[in-house]
């Protein structure tokens, strides 16, 4: 493990782009696809150009939203490059949310601030024209709605093991139930959930859907992956009217699928989320122009604890977290540390247990991002666990965080 005794930070300041806010479920509804010319042109996004994503307004969505919870997909890519998500009309940020490489088609989940017509741009970073794909499946506004209540990620299906489900792989073109409300610590009630779902050990390319049960099949996708595949994805979900939620299958071959649950939104939720202006939290290769000094790969095995805030108003964070010069594969996990600042400062810290749960998957020398709602514990203090055995730098850009009512503006 790292030694960060002498560099945990006690005060930042991050400039927030918006009051807190509350969270309204949307079954998962497309907003954009350039290969289809939906919602935009009908072509490929220029390479160090952008396409807005119109979202306040559009259908149910109200004009005032804050900020809304896409699934951005790059796809029909011919080289490597990053996607970067950030309110219409502000200046991009130094972060990046999606990366992918030529022939890739990756996703993932974005949690982005609007402008003031209600907009997202989508920034192609890359050498060539991607298509872009854009699913939203929720929104914040300053009206009372749901807040969020973290959980420490929690496993609730594994078709491996036959956890949630029966054991086996899901078929191709196949859907399964699985229940969350009133399970392992989610109260019944809950509106939506937020997981990491992973595929793994796949026949053949295909995506996953992940929607409310009792409801009709969406279009949309959350995961997509290729034969032989491990990847995750973040996903924000209304549960249906029995507590559960659907996951699809769409390709034509099985596979198997994990889901773990890092969190559920409710009325008596009481996180409310106050976006930022994304900002390069951590950078393991280089620290410079990132807002913590830590340095140094994160050996195999170890983990890495890294501090945020140093009040008590914080319940999660919301990251994007990046392995990077992977010297060989492994996955990601990422808990709450149960240790203080002073107990590092001290010396005093206990290792933590090691957790189950994974958040990203890597082979080696691939660079992996995933969207992270991470619980702040009881001291904000958040541990990055290499599961892998070999080391890797990691680099975590932060956007946003839930902070109790009574701590608002």
């Amino acid at each position: 493990m790292n030694d960060v005794a002498n560099k945990v930070l006690v005060e930042n300041e991050l400039m927030v782009v918006t009051s807190g806010s509350e969270f309204t479920p949307l079954e998962p509804t497309r907003l954009l696809d350039t290969r289809e010319g939906f919602r935009a042109k009908k072509a490929k996004v220029a390479p160090y150009t952008s396409v807005t994503v119109k979202a306040g307004g559009h259908g149910t969505i109200p004009a005032d939203v804050q900020a809304v919870v896409l699934n951005v997909t790059v796809t029909n890519t011919t080289s490597g490059g990053h996607i970067t998500a950030y309110d219409t009309g502000n200046r991009r940020p130094n972060s990046s949310n999606v990366n992918f490489e030529a022939g890739q088609t990756a996703a993932i989940l974005v949690v982005v601030p609007v402008g003031n017509d209600g907009s997202v741009d989508l920034y192609n970073g890359g050498w060539e024209s991607v298509d872009l794909v854009a699913d939203i499946t929720g929104y914040f506004t300053e009206k009372a709605a749901n807040g969020y209540t973290p959980t420490a990620p929690t496993r609730f299906v594994d078709t491996r093991e036959g956890l949630g489900t029966k054991k086996g792989q899901v078929p191709g073109q196949t859907s399964f139930s699985t229940r969350i409300a009133g399970l392992r610590g989610v109260p019944q009630g809950v509106r939506a959930v937020a997981l990491n779902v992973t595929v793994t050990g796949a026949k053949e390319a295909g995506h996953l859907i992940v929607h409310p049960s009792g409801g009709r099949v969406p279009l949309a996708s959350n995961v997509n992956f290729t034969a032989g595949q491990t990847v995750a994805n973040a996903v924000i979900v209304p549960v249906g009217p029995d507590g559960s939620i659907d996951i699809r299958n769409n390709a034509w071959a099985g596979t198997d699928v994990v889901v773990d649950v890092v969190g559920h939104y409710s009325p008596e939720g009481k996180g409310a989320y106050m976006a930022l202006s994304p900002m390069r939290w951590l950078d393991t290769r280089d620290p410079e122009g990132t807002l913590t000094d830590i340095r140094g790969s994160i050996p195999g095995r170890g983990y890495l604890p890294v501090p945020f805030f140093s009040d008590d108003a914080e319940t999660a964070y919301v990251l994007n977290a990046t392995v990077t010069n992977t010297a060989g594969a492994g996955f990601l996990s990422v808990a709450p540390d149960p240790n203080s600042a002073e107990q590092y400062e001290k010396g005093g810290a206990v290792v933590p247990a090691r957790p189950e749960a994974s958040t990203l998957n890597w082979t080696k020398g691939k660079s992996v991002p995933n969207l992270v709602q991470a619980s702040a514990g009881l001291h904000g203090i958040v541990d990055f666990w290499n599961q892998g055995w070999e080391k890797t730098d990691l680099v975590v850009d932060i956007s946003g965080y839930y902070e109790e009512p009574s701590t608002r503006p």
